[in-house]
């Protein structure tokens, strides 16, 4: 009888530890917007993408919990049948779509900031945009206060202010097994990438780059042209370091290492805007992109990466325009969120280059996000680059199509600094093998980038182009 007491016992108090973990979730329901097993939050679970096995759970490489005392070992006493469970290969991690309790807002006048801190509203943080000629602020809302009544309060004190939610956004990528080790050939034959070392054939590069964190000590990066700037709160998780690593690789990775990049000679000014949320997801708000772009544009960089994607934002597509206007060319991944996906950002915005992924058979990548505002294609799976710690794997995702293009553009500005987005939009199209339906499609865009040509003077526009 005793012992029947105890098992019940335990079983009532494991009930009340799943309740409470429950209860203790960080977000409400209505603001989580898609959930990513951990496994795929990232191009690689628990840090380790170096090819190296995984321990299935805590306590065993078999995926058994091998914890001591509990239940099991009083069925075993007695010999009853184990009720061992298998541990989930993955978790599930809530990814918000945004903050839960903060805003973004720029040119906010003194007078709403002070009227907005008497309203309960605390000021986090706070700084000047070049790129706007305004401050942006951070705020906190008040704890009675939902997110909606919250920003039509920030706008009724100034009607001329920007003001939105602080969205995040994420890595474009997707674990995909299969090729290992030395067997492992570079995709970008089947764009026609020049061979051998293409910083000869076109004057020195400097490219911009937004992203997670970067392993600086890996050899690909070593002796390469590479600054990296953290932005965003110390206190806060640092951002894993798998995803930069690769793109960073992929684009200036030392000609003599085990993955070459594709400019090897630039210059790569790289802005690790992001931080960790949850084990293995990386992502970066609304204010800290903004003040990426901000920073890249001070530093006259003329392309930059972003391997990113997320919501549409009202301060994000003012600080677009504002750098596209001052002849900065931005390349962004198109998503992974699957050929029905709606639109994401900054992909989807008119003045960015939106870059969808295909795979060695020229067939598109089965995850890519398809729509009218697709500019061209890139190889994106399979992509063999930079391992976080040492070594490299392949890489899947729009994140590392867009790496191509960057380069490409990059090649193709450096001969005139002073083209114009359109002139370089109908230069690139004539780049281009198209691959799908004639002429742009949503699928390919202009079709499949064909970088054969660039370094050979890189051609001149065809009149039709113009």
């Amino acid at each position: 009888m005793l012992l029947i007491v105890i098992v019940k016992s335990l079983r009532c108090l494991a009930a009340v530890i799943t309740v409470g973990a429950i209860m203790a979730l960080p977000l409400p329901l209505s603001e989580v917007a898609f959930t990513i097993p951990a496994a795929l939050a990232d191009d690689d679970d628990g840090g380790d993408d170096d090819g190296g096995g995984e321990s299935g759970g805590p306590g065993g490489s078999d995926g058994y919990y091998r914890g001591g005392g509990g239940l099991n070992d009083l069925r075993s006493l007695f010999g009853w049948p184990s009720r061992e469970r298998r541990a989930p290969a993955s978790a599930a991690i809530p990814v918000p779509v945004r903050s839960q309790n903060e805003l973004v807002a720029m040119g906010l006048e003194e007078g709403a900031i002070t009227g907005l801190v008497q309203q309960g509203f605390v000021i986090e943080d706070r700084t000047e945009v070049s790129i706007i000629g305004s401050e942006m602020v951070r705020l906190t809302v008040p704890r009675n206060m939902t997110l909606d009544a919250a920003r039509a309060a920030v706008v009724a004190r100034s009607a001329t202010a920007s003001v939105d939610f602080n969205h995040f956004y994420q890595p474009q990528t997707e674990t995909r097994g299969g090729c290992t080790g030395h067997g492992c050939a570079l995709v970008r034959e089947i764009v026609g990438w020049p061979a051998g070392e293409v910083a000869g054939c076109s004057k020195q590069h400097r490219i911009g780059l937004i992203d997670t964190a970067i392993n600086i000590d890996h050899m690909a990066l070593m002796n390469t042209r590479l600054e990296v700037i953290r932005i965003g709160n110390e206190e806060e998780t640092k951002s894993g370091a798998q995803h930069g690593t690769a793109v960073a690789a992929l684009l200036v990775g030392a000609s003599d290492s085990r993955v070459p990049g594709l400019l090897p000679g630039a210059e790569l000014i790289a802005v690790d805007a992001f931080r960790r949320f949850g084990r293995s997801t990386d992502i970066a708000s609304t204010y800290d992109l903004v003040r990426a772009l901000d920073l890249l544009s001070q530093r006259d960089v003329k392309v930059v990466n972003l391997s990113l994607t997320g919501p549409a934002n009202a301060l994000l597509e003012r600080s677009v325009e504002a750098v596209t206007g001052r002849g900065m060319i931005l390349v962004a991944a198109a998503g992974n969120d699957g050929p029905n996906a709606k639109p994401v950002y900054p992909a989807a915005y008119g003045d960015v280059i939106a870059v969808t992924a295909v795979d060695k058979a020229r067939n598109p990548y089965r995850r890519a996000v398809r729509g009218d505002h697709i500019d061209i294609a890139a190889p994106g799976v399979g992509v063999w680059t930079a391992a976080s710690i040492s070594g490299a794997r392949q890489k899947t995702g729009t994140s590392f199509a867009a790496p191509f293009v960057t380069a490409a553009v990059s090649m193709l500005i450096a001969e005139e600094p002073s083209m114009s987005l359109e002139r370089l939009e109908a230069k690139i199209s004539q780049l281009t093998d198209d691959i799908g339906e004639p002429g742009k499609d949503p699928v390919f865009g202009w079709g499949l980038l064909d970088a054969s040509g660039l370094c050979k003077g890189n051609g001149e526009i065809k009149p039709s182009a113009l």
